[in-house]
């Protein structure tokens, strides 16, 4: 049994004093179908929650760990939250749809979801045992602050792993829910250095009481996003459509931990989606095998995620983090949105909303261009992407931004060049249309990183070849609800 997938109580003396802890906590655990059907499972419960302060630690909150908060993050709405970019911004017919990630509670990103599903079933099992284990959450920002959050309130001790590169504002955050400061483990290096955390995480898990929930190779992180975030998309990708012809070609996400794109095999099943993975041309590592460093903070890279179901993915795709890094000046600054007004004819609602795309967003928005590019669509046609998270999160990074652009600032001028290159000349290159060999070289290159560094039994490692594997793990939804029900109730 691969541990966090289990259907049962491992250990009933820590299942026995989990439920005292967390009930005694006032906690109530939403269980995974809620979270996929808000708007029918929870808008009763959802509206005695009007006064819970999103931005606290409250048990409340567990119930909005969703995509269906409205714009107060305190009440429900029907349709997911999304942008549908103007043609005179992409520069292409198709309409590029985003998911919006900075409504969820406490962190303003969509990484508290994968928290909870990572967390959640070491608790019903017993497997963590609250009185006694401190959860390790190993991130390149927001999946670690979203742990955090969640072992708050179900009274867990946490400690957040990210590298000491990653933007300020993480920090900040960090820095506000710990109360001590050796919570939050500063690993060398930026984005690129995913080794340097697992080497971090090695050495905390010599101590039994440190449980590692590894966003890389949990699978609750791929059941839950599977499981909530495609149906959420499903949702808001209809509601575009309404009665039109309109047709969902893709999926466009950054692979990061590889949880979100599990959306893609979803949507693959039910619109019929195509399933591209992005990552950064400065460290090409499923394109070319390659490495580097990169700006593009929050999608990881140099290994290929556990949890990537790579013989499902269609596409690779580049994107250069000077792209992310100069349209966020375009998008966030007052120079750039004045440009977007006056030159691409933008109305201030749009210019507004571009606020919710943060770093990973745009560089999925530049993925999904080059998508649509390649494939010729046209207006009929719709490419769904995800924004984790929103501006905010990026703020003191605009001036090392304008920096790298040059002397005299970031003007209308440097505003028309960003706009040119970046959006209306997003070129088809760093793209591979995934064959056979193509899948078997990337799957292939995970075995250097899973059976060799870290230990994977090379049967479990090779189970995930076959599809009707990945399909098998959407069991467990159901069962955990089970156990959920159980656990509230007990």
């Amino acid at each position: 049994m691969v541990v966090g997938l289990e259907r049962e109580i491992i250990d009933q003396a820590a299942y026995n004093r989990n439920i005292e802890s967390v009930h005694a906590a006032g906690v109530t655990l939403p269980r995974i179908a809620d979270l996929a059907d808000p708007a029918n499972n929870l808008a009763d419960r959802t509206a005695l929650l009007a006064d819970v302060d999103p931005d606290t630690p409250a048990a409340g909150n567990l119930f909005r760990v969703h995509w269906h908060n409205g714009p107060s993050r305190r009440h429900l709405v029907d349709v997911p939250a999304h942008i549908v970019l103007d043609t005179a911004l992409t520069g292409v017919d198709a309409k590029i749809i985003i998911a919006v990630g900075d409504r969820f509670p406490m962190v303003r990103a969509h990484k508290v979801l994968a928290a909870y599903g990572c967390l959640v079933p070491r608790l019903l099992s017993g497997v963590f045992d609250v009185s006694r284990h401190r959860a390790v959450w190993p991130s390149t920002g927001n999946y670690c602050r979203g742990g955090v959050a969640i072992s708050r309130i179900l009274g867990c001790r946490s400690v957040a792993v990210l590298p000491e590169g990653m933007s300020r504002e993480r920090f900040q955050w960090l820095e506000n829910w710990t109360t001590d400061p050796a919570d939050i483990l500063r690993t060398p290096g930026t984005e690129s250095n995913v080794k340097e955390i697992y080497d971090a995480c090695h050495a905390l898990s010599k101590d039994p009481e440190n449980i590692i929930l590894n966003q890389f190779a949990e699978f609750g992180n791929y059941i839950i996003h599977r499981a909530v975030s495609g149906p959420a998309f499903e949702r808001m990708f209809k509601a575009v459509k309404g009665s039109s012809d309109l047709k969902a070609r893709a999926f466009v996400s950054a692979t990061g931990s590889a949880g979100t794109i599990a959306a893609g095999d979803y949507l693959k099943d039910t619109l019929g989606a195509q399933v591209c993975a992005v990552e950064a041309t400065e460290c090409p590592t499923l394109l070319y095998n390659g490495y580097g460093e990169h700006n593009i903070q929050g999608i990881g890279d140099k290994h290929v995620p556990f949890i990537h179901n790579v013989m499902n993915t269609d596409f690779v795709i580049g994107v250069s983090d000077q792209a992310s890094d100069n349209l966020n000046l375009l998008f966030n600054t007052t120079t750039g949105r004045k440009y977007l007004s006056e030159r691409a004819g933008m109305d201030q609602q749009s210019i507004t909303a571009l606020g919710d795309l943060g770093l990973s967003s745009i560089a999925n928005i530049v993925g999904a261009i080059k998508y649509a590019k390649y494939m010729g669509l046209k207006s009929d046609d719709a490419v769904l992407t995800v924004a984790t998270d929103g501006a905010e999160m990026y703020e003191t990074e605009l001036s090392g931004a304008e920096k790298r652009l040059g002397g005299g600032g970031f003007d209308a001028l440097k505003a028309a060049e960003v706009y040119g290159r970046h959006m209306l000349g997003a070129a088809t290159d760093h793209m591979i249309e995934l064959d056979r060999a193509g899948h078997e070289r990337i799957f292939n290159l995970g075995y250097y990183t899973w059976v060799e560094q870290q230990g994977v039994e090379l049967s479990d490692f090779e189970a995930r070849r076959d599809q009707a594997w990945w399909d098998g793990l959407m069991d467990l939804v159901p069962a955990w609800d089970g156990m959920i029900d159980k656990f509230n109730s007990a």
